[in-house]
C-alpha cells in the first residue's frame, strides 16, 4: 500500500493560497450576483455563475487536498491521491454546462434585449476585477503544478477577463444606450473559458485513462534502462500519473545475470530519479530463462 498521508502534492503545497483565494471569490460572488439581479444585468449574472464555479472548484481542491493526505486502506492502496483528478473533472463538465446555459440566455435576450442600470454594474465589475486580480497572484505559482490549482487558475482568469467585458459593456450602455452590449458580453464570457476547459478535461482524461505524463519519452525511456550494463532487454514498461506532481513508473528488466540485479535496479532508480524525475519505481528483475517461462503462462 501506498500511504496517501506520506505524499505531499502539488496542491497541498498551495492550499493556503487556495483558501484565501476562496474566501475573497465566495465573498465577491454574493456580491455580483444581488448587483446581477438589481441590475438586471446577464453580463454580471454570467461573471458571477463563472465566480460559482470558481468557488466550487476551489472547495473541490481543498477537499481533495484533505482526502489525499488519509492514509492508504487494503482496499485502496494509493489512499484518496485520485480525489484532486476526480474534483477537475467534475470542475470542467460544470464549467462546460453553465456555458451553455449561458449562451442560451444570451439568445433570448439578443432577441428583446432589457434596459440595464449600467451605473450600479460598472460599480461592481470594478470591485471584481481587484478581487480577481488578487486571486490570480495567489494562484499563479501553483498553476504549473497542479491541475486542480490550474483549473481554479483559469476560472479566476476567465473571471477577471468577464469583469474586463462586464466594465466595456457598462460603459458602452451609459455613452451609447447600447443594450445588446450585455447579452453580447455575457455569450463571451461563456464561450472564452470553453477552449481552457477543454484543455483541463483532455488533461484529467489523459491522467484516468493512465496516459504516459507530457514529460516523459517512453522510447527514449525503454532506450536508456536497455543501454544499462548487464540489461538485454526491457518489457512491460509502464508510465502514468497517480495524481498531480506524483507520477509513477513500472517494467520489466532483463538481465544476463542474476547476481548483477542489485546493481542494475539501483542503476534504473537513479535514471529515474534523476533524468525523469519519478521516485515511485516498480522494477522486475529476471534472466532469460524468467523471461521465457513467463512468455509461456501467457499463452
Amino acid at each position: 500500500m501506498h500511504g496517501g498521508g506520506s505524499v505531499g502534492t502539488a496542491a497541498a503545497r498551495h492550499a493556503n493560497r487556495l483558501g484565501w483565494a476562496l474566501g475573497l471569490t465566495a465573498t465577491y460572488m454574493f456580491a455580483e450576483i444581488i448587483g446581477g439581479l438589481v441590475t438586471g444585468s446577464l453580463a454580471l449574472l454570467a461573471d458571477a455563475a463563472h465566480m460559482l464555479t470558481d468557488v466550487g472548484g476551489l472547495a473541490l481542491a481543498l477537499l481533495a487536498i484533505r482526502f489525499a493526505a488519509r492514509e492508504a486502506t487494503p482496499q485502496r492502496t494509493y489512499g484518496y491521491l485520485r480525489m484532486e483528478v476526480l474534483s477537475a473533472l467534475t470542475n470542467a463538465v460544470v464549467l462546460l454546462l453553465l456555458t451553455v446555459y449561458i449562451l442560451y440566455e444570451a439568445y433570448k435576450r439578443f432577441m428583446s434585449p432589457p434596459e440595464i442600470l449600467s451605473g450600479p454594474m460598472l460599480a461592481v465589475a470594478v470591485v471584481g476585477l481587484a478581487v480577481n486580480l488578487v486571486s490570480m497572484r495567489l494562484l499563479a505559482a501553483g498553476s504549473s503544478e497542479s491541475l486542480n490549482v490550474k483549473g481554479a487558475y483559469f476560472e479566476v482568469l476567465g473571471d477577471m477577463l468577464g469583469s474586463v467585458g462586464v466594465i466595456v459593456a457598462a460603459l458602452l450602455m451609459m455613452w451609447k444606450g447600447w443594450w445588446l452590449a450585455d447579452p453580447i458580453i455575457g455569450a463571451g464570457i461563456g464561450l472564452f473559458i470553453v477552449p481552457r476547459t477543454w484543455v483541463l478535461l483532455k488533461q484529467v482524461t489523459h491522467i484516468l485513462m493512465e496516459g504516459v505524463p507530457p514529460n516523459v519519452d517512453v522510447t527514449a525511456l525503454e532506450r536508456k534502462l536497455a543501454s544499462i550494463q548487464a540489461v538485454t532487454a526491457v518489457h512491460d514498461l509502464h508510465v502514468w500519473t497517480i495524481t498531480s506532481g506524483f507520477d509513477a513508473m513500472s517494467c520489466h528488466v532483463v538481465v544476463d545475470d542474476l547476481a548483477a540485479g542489485r546493481k542494475v535496479l539501483q542503476e534504473v532508480r537513479r535514471i529515474m530519479r534523476e533524468e525523469f524525475g519519478i521516485d515511485h519505481v516498480t522494477v522486475q528483475i529476471e534472466d532469460e530463462e524468467s523471461r521465457a517461462n513467463e512468455a509461456v503462462l501467457h499463452i
